[in-house]
């Protein structure tokens, strides 16, 4: 009896947020201390950033590549941010979730929705707000990544993401990425408990009381 797992349909936690607002460094600590957790990894046509590892960070692929992709409805979303395309496959997505394994998502606004429109049941989305904009900013600088006219298209970009927090289930202010990193676990640890995503409970309640 000691044995006994309750069998459990796979989640998918939607991280979004501003650029700089500390989404991906909470994403990373996640998948750090969680071997139940796989991260999906998109698709974009940008060009790698500096220290970006192809296949792990993201898949670069041309832009023909994308698009005959998205046609071939061999994406669970995608969409258009900066010029460049960026997409999440489908195919690795939900064999993760057949195996009662969560994925980790690290996407907009835009694409949430549309994961939404697929998949609303599956979905525990959370959105990451930064402490104030003149922080978001002094992150954003500190990257030394991008040009001043980049820099002010990524704060108009910022307040128009921020303006969608309502649309998701759950919202963390990173004010230190420590307890940020805390709370979304706390998050993901409430969700799995669900009733109705523990799919096995029937017959672990009915195993427990036959032995009663």
């Amino acid at each position: 009896m000691d044995k006994l797992k309750v069998q459990r349909r796979g989640l998918m936690l939607v991280l979004s947020s501003p650029s700089g607002a500390g989404k991906t460094t909470i994403s990373r600590a996640i998948l750090r201390d969680d071997a139940d957790l796989a991260i999906s990894i998109s698709v974009t046509t940008r060009q790698p950033r500096p220290g970006e590892v192809p296949g792990k960070d993201y898949h670069f692929i041309s832009e023909a590549e994308f698009k005959r992709m998205a046609a071939a409805r061999e994406l669970l979303e995608h969409a258009k941010v900066f010029d460049n395309y960026y997409g999440t496959p489908k195919v690795y997505v939900e064999s993760k979730l057949a195996a009662g394994k969560d994925v980790l998502f690290d996407i907009d606004w835009q694409g949430t929705q549309q994961l939404k429109d697929s998949a609303r049941g599956d979905i525990v989305s959370v959105f990451i707000l930064p402490p104030s904009i003149g922080e978001l900013e002094r992150r954003l600088r500190g990257r030394a990544q991008d040009t001043e006219e980049v820099m002010r298209t990524r704060m108009v970009r910022a307040s128009d993401e921020m303006s969608h927090w309502p649309e998701y289930e759950y919202i963390v202010i990173n004010r230190d990425v420590d307890e940020s990193i805390a709370q979304v676990k706390s998050i993901l640890t409430s969700e799995r408990l669900r009733r109705d995503r523990q799919v096995g409970l029937a017959d672990f309640v009915r195993e427990l009381r036959s032995h009663s």
